[in-house]
């Protein structure tokens, strides 16, 4: 069967990385008595471990050299790493006696709140870890010269900003030196890539404070790249049936309550307006206020477009898509260029469908997602099938209860990607709340990996909603649906894109396709010609008016990686023509303006043309 499974923890590689998080550890508190532990868990490319510092230490580079070197006197002691399983009671003794108060919290949550009864401890050297494992069997299977620390962040404990800010060492480990010295110039290569880095260089976007963390703002360049990808989604929904709708940026409390987003994710919203209806400010009006919230997704709004008149099976599949805004207060920590961000602006649909439908509609999501893909040649993804876990403690509340509806839908997701030939991971307790869902799962150039898109299929909340149709037997039934959106949010998406590209945008989806450049202040007047007839045509096109030599000209389209330089002087001008300039290309071609008209036209339509089955 086409089928991926994740990965176990039990590997070489994660016992290594491992037991040198435990290394650091061991290092750190020998140079530096006092300090505290958080967690140290691997990472994909090496190891990271959580730190308070005492007093005044602050980690710089001299620090990490420091930690290192003392780390490679640790593994040359041929240290063992044992393990020791305590029961409950004696478990919380001993973390008392490590004056660990973090090691201590999440020791009594594991105890109290998830029902274990022993915890595990790992003893390497004089060094004590509360621990899962697996580690290597002692310190002289670790590589010397495999690993290096390389920088230092803040962190919250947990991940919560409203704890206490810990101090995060990361490293990079591999089994060799070879291996760390190829990942090091990767990295470096393709922080080259990186779109905050690109992005401020293309001006793309900008963050600014007095706005709010998170909130991007678009820049003219930015916002032609996302118009020409809600075009391509506009057509390419249509041609597939889609509906276009548009739905309010505010909603009443009451519809996230029925929905079953209230109280599960009200973390993650931005907290309520409190509104008196009967007010003429909305303000204080006497009487219990009304509470709103900004939308953090669409889909109960599409349930009320559903809702707002009586369906026929005549009417299913029914496709509702908006390019909708909505508004997650994402964790400060957490905030990342477009990658991750508070306000964002979805590729969303819900669709609507009898049990007869369900897995064609979930197959041709599918293939939509093929398409475009196919179009950006994207290649380095995978496929994750999230199914809900009721045995996990952490979860179990999240999930809606009902065994057997879970069990059909999961089997129908799993028969679409087989049928499909696609290949997946299986990953248990990360389903949405509401039924399974495959998500298209991303690295970044620094290889951090992200949701970029996701097919969901919904059996439990349409119930919640009373949504019906009247089926061929006169009979009211409950529709299932599938919230699906293959091109993610703009903010997310276009991240991937600029660092898929390095920022040399194909010409379709370029924020500026060509840039005319006249030799001299004498060709303005035929320059300004040209750019007139492109925009005619709906390209993007500018004019270098500046008074800098024709070389220099050519280096700053190069730097802004424009598709095509035109450049314009006496010859030109007196024949009609252009000489064309390609990005990343040194040889020219000289055309009539209306021949390069022609040309430009075909390889614009041919680059975004798609089509429908």
């Amino acid at each position: 069967m086409p089928i991926l499974e994740e990965s176990s923890r039990d590997t070489p590689l994660y016992r290594m990385r491992h037991s040198l998080s435990h290394v650091m550890a061991q290092a750190v508190q020998k140079l530096y008595p006092g300090t505290l532990l958080g967690f140290g868990p691997p990472i994909d490319d090496g190891f990271y471990y959580d730190f308070i510092f005492p007093g005044e230490v602050t980690p710089g580079e001299k620090t990490l050299s420091e930690i290192e070197e003392t780390m490679r006197e640790i593994i040359r002691e041929r240290q063992g790493f044992e393990r020791e399983d305590l029961a409950a009671g004696d478990a919380l003794e001993r973390i008392r006696g490590m004056k660990e108060p973090h090691k201590l919290e999440y020791a009594q949550e594991l105890i109290e709140k998830r029902g274990m009864d022993s915890l595990s401890f790992y003893t390497n050297g004089p060094f004590v870890d509360m621990c899962e494992g697996p580690h290597v069997d002692n310190t002289s299977k670790l590589p010397l010269d495999g690993f290096t620390l390389r920088s230092v962040a803040g962190a919250y404990w947990r991940g919560d900003e409203r704890n206490v800010m810990m101090t995060r060492i990361y490293a990079y480990a591999y089994p060799n030196r070879k291996q760390l010295r190829l990942r090091k110039q990767a990295v470096q290569k393709a922080q080259e890539r990186e779109h905050r880095k690109l992005g401020q260089e293309l001006s793309l976007f900008a963050i600014r404070d007095e706005v709010g963390r998170g909130l991007p703002l678009w820049l003219p360049n930015g916002t032609a790249i996302r118009q020409e990808l809600e075009k391509l989604a506009d057509e390419m929904e249509f041609k597939a049936g889609y509906k276009r709708v548009a739905t309010p940026h505010i909603t009443k409390a009451q519809l996230y309550r029925t929905s079953g987003h209230l109280p599960l994710y009200e973390d993650g919203m931005y907290p309520p307006m409190l509104m008196h209806e009967e007010a003429e400010s909305g303000g204080d009006g006497g009487g219990e206020p009304e509470r709103y919230y900004l939308k953090p997704m669409n889909c109960p709004h599409h349930h009320m477009v559903f809702a707002s008149e009586m369906r026929s099976y005549r009417d299913l599949p029914l496709r509702l898509a908006e390019y909708g805004s909505v508004y997650r207060f994402e964790k400060l920590g957490a905030l990342q260029g477009l990658a991750r961000v508070r306000g964002m602006t979805m590729n969303d649909a819900h669709i609507y469908t009898t049990p007869e439908q369900l897995k064609d509609e979930f197959k041709a999501v599918m293939e939509m997602h093929k398409k475009y893909y196919e179009l950006f040649e994207f290649e380095d993804y995978f496929l994750r099938l999230s199914l809900w876990d009721p045995e996990d403690p952490k979860r179990r509340n999240k999930y809606f209860d009902d065994p057997e509806a879970w069990a059909a839908t999961e089997k129908i997701a799993q028969e679409a990607l087989e049928e499909l030939g696609l290949y997946y991971k299986v990953s248990k307790g990360e389903a949405a709340f509401y039924g399974p869902k495959v998500d298209f799962q991303f690295r970044s150039v620094i290889e951090k990996e992200y949701t970029v898109s996701t097919n969901q299929i919904d059996f439990a909340v349409p119930p919640r909603f009373g949504l019906k149709y009247v089926d061929r037997d006169g009979t009211e039934k409950t529709p299932y649906c599938i919230h699906r959106a293959p091109l993610g949010t703009h903010e997310r998406f276009i991240a991937f894109l600029v660092e898929h590209y390095g920022g040399a945008f194909p010409t379709w989806l370029a924020p500026v396709q060509v840039l005319v450049l006249p030799i001299s202040e004498r060709h303005l007047g035929y320059a300004r010609k040209i750019e007139g007839l492109l925009r005619q045509d709906m390209v993007r096109a500018e004019v270098d008016e500046s008074d800098a030599t024709t070389g220099k000209k050519i280096r700053s389209g190069a730097t802004r990686k424009i598709p095509m330089i035109l450049i314009v002087g006496d010859k030109e001008e007196e024949a009609g023509t252009v000489t064309v300039r390609r990005y990343g290309i040194k040889q020219q071609e000289n055309k009539t303006i209306e021949a390069y008209l022609d040309d430009l036209r075909d390889e614009i339509k041919e680059r975004r043309h798609v089509k429908a089955d």
